[in-house]
């Protein structure tokens, strides 16, 4: 109640992006305040008592996941906050999307909120600092027992400035950067705010960056990096179906689902938040129904309650992503959702 009294007289007068930054900053000290990271575990993200299992006990990754519930990538952009997230809760945190040169975004404004549909348009165009700045913070985060602990994921996508005819070398640049820190990979062809990235998904063009990607991944790791594509909710079924075929063809990992959709009236960008939650359950129980029950399906998109997200794990989602969420419901938000969800996915 008071983190919601505080966003609607307080965060809504403010420029989201401004508030972003400013909450990521904040989160980068606590991080690395002793007294203060305890504190705040002990009062939003204590661990729930069953972990997702591992690989090995059928589990998606190579080591249990301690919630099912984790960040989606683009909150934590930098990989900059990435103990912090723990801390609040989340099973495993996703960064990026980082992208092999270094680019500002679009120009701003470039995020909108809408606070009646428990909604956010962003169109910021992948603003980060590159790979080769998200190796050195993913290798500064490993470096510690705690940072070593969190299932990061690491989310990669094309810088602007290259042109789609060499994209392959430019996902294989920033994979071979950040895979060793990473516990698994997403290759991101599915952002709307990088001018015809979506394109991407096409399976004659996608195939050539997973192989590039999974190659240069692994020889980096000197290990299997689990790899993932993530894909838009706007794909038409028959292209759905083309994904998924591809995943099993090339014994890829699985599939993130779903980025923003474009399927809105409110301006340039993408769209989260709650009005992706029919669209995304319907890709989601579609990926399943053709993938079989091997490949791992992350389910984002629109996840806003608990009964959102055990409908996404019922219609076949091995894991859950939330980002705008977390922004509407406050820090106790995650770590509520992965306790609730531990006992009852055990109970079933």
């Amino acid at each position: 109640m008071l983190y919601h009294l505080l966003y609607s007289t307080v965060l809504t007068r403010i420029d989201p992006e401004v508030i972003h930054d400013v909450v990521v900053r904040g989160l980068s000290v606590a991080q690395r305040v002793p007294f203060a990271r305890d504190v705040i575990r002990q009062a939003f993200g204590r661990r729930p008592a069953f972990p997702v299992p591992s690989a090995n006990q059928g589990g998606p990754f190579a080591r249990p996941v301690p919630g099912v519930l984790g960040l989606a990538a683009g909150m934590d952009k930098e990989g900059e906050v990435v103990e912090a997230m723990d801390m609040l809760g989340f099973g495993f945190v996703e960064v990026g999307t980082f992208t092999a040169q270094p680019q500002p975004g679009n120009d701003k404004p470039r995020m909108w909120r809408y606070p009646q549909m428990l909604a956010i348009r962003n169109r910021m165009g992948f603003n980060n600092h590159g790979a080769d700045a998200a190796a050195r913070r993913l290798r500064e985060l490993r470096s510690s027992v705690r940072g070593r602990s969190i299932v990061v994921g690491a989310n990669i996508g094309k810088t602007k400035a290259v042109d789609l005819a060499d994209a392959v070398e430019d996902y294989r640049y920033s994979a071979s950067r950040v895979a060793r820190w990473a516990d698994y990979l997403v290759v991101n062809v599915s952002s709307p705010n990088t001018p015809g990235l979506r394109t991407l998904q096409n399976v004659e063009t996608l195939r050539p960056i997973l192989v590039a990607v999974r190659e240069a991944a692994d020889a980096a790791a000197g290990r299997h990096v689990p790899l993932l594509v993530k894909i838009a909710p706007d794909l038409a079924d028959e292209d759905v179906d083309a994904v998924a075929d591809l995943v099993l063809d090339m014994g890829l990992d699985g599939v993130v689902a779903t980025n923003t959709t474009i399927d809105h009236d409110l301006g340039e960008g993408g769209l989260s938040g709650a009005p992706l939650l029919p669209r995304s359950l319907e890709v989601v129980r579609r990926l399943r129904s053709r993938l079989g029950e091997e490949p791992t399906i992350i389910g984002v998109g629109g996840i806003s309650s608990l009964m959102d997200a055990e409908l996404m794990l019922d219609a076949g989602a091995d894991l859950l992503q939330a980002y705008t969420a977390f922004i509407y419901n406050g820090p106790a938000w995650p770590g509520r959702i992965n306790r609730v969800l531990s006992t009852t996915r055990r109970a079933r």
